[in-house]
């Protein structure tokens, strides 16, 4: 079985990063955790999809803009106060793969920021399963050379050749992309390259069946249970 990670530690199971949702996630037997990491101003790392803090929270402006201890009394849509790495690695089993979206909001140095503060955070977590994944290629190159398995997020199916030789370049080892982009070809052509390849999002069986068809390492999905529990009656 191809495995599933819980997108937003498990939306499916209560809000966007959420404890809730990683009680879920932990129930659901998933493979690993996606979640979602913002730089706070004093270094912090808070587990929030956005950065625009009135997108998801009772807080205006922006993330990097407040103190740790302000977000840590702010709540999230469900009423929960947010999660931080730190809670995420007290709370998660060891063996679990722990992938880290860096969110930053068209800021890449901010983004580079983040991943070195989420490089100290992990120094003392040595054993851990973990990716930084990020749409900024600065902060994949910037995690990579840290010593942090990186994985490039695409949205595009141009110049897998050209992507692969970049990533090699910069000891990136692979890239998360959209379900609906994925081919034979582009699959091929950056497996050739030394990629390894997940996928975004998948809450349906039959879309499960034709994204594993392609050879994917792992899938993200908001629940690992529903959806392994369809692809057996599917199947």
């Amino acid at each position: 079985m191809i495995p599933l990670y819980a997108h937003r530690l498990g939306r499916a199971y209560g809000t966007d990063n959420s404890r809730t949702a990683l009680a879920g996630a932990l129930a659901a037997d998933a493979d690993g955790l996606e979640t979602d990491v913002c730089l706070t101003a004093d270094g912090g790392l808070v587990l929030l999809h956005d950065p625009w803090l009135p997108s998801g929270t009772d807080l205006e402006g922006w993330a990097h803009e407040r103190t740790a201890a302000e977000l840590r009394r702010a709540r999230l849509s469900g009423g929960e106060a947010p999660l931080f790495v730190d809670d995420l690695l007290a709370a998660a089993p060891r063996d679990l793969v722990l992938q880290f979206d860096v969110k930053s909001h068209a800021d890449p140095e901010l983004a580079t920021r983040t991943v070195d503060a989420l490089a100290a955070a992990l120094a003392s977590a040595s054993g851990r399963r973990v990716e930084v994944l990020s749409f900024a290629s600065a902060a994949c190159a910037r995690a990579a050379s840290l010593g942090l398995p990186a994985r490039l997020v695409i949205w595009a199916d141009y110049a897998p050749q050209t992507l692969a030789r970049w990533a090699r370049r910069h000891r990136v080892v692979g890239v998360c992309v959209e379900h609906f982009l994925l081919s034979r070809p582009l699959v091929a052509a950056l497996r050739r390259g030394g990629l390894s390849v997940t996928t975004g999002t998948v809450n349906d069986a039959a879309l499960l069946r034709r994204v594993a068809a392609h050879g994917v390492d792992a899938v993200t999905t908001d629940d690992p249970a529903a959806l392994r529990a369809r692809l057996a009656a599917a199947a």
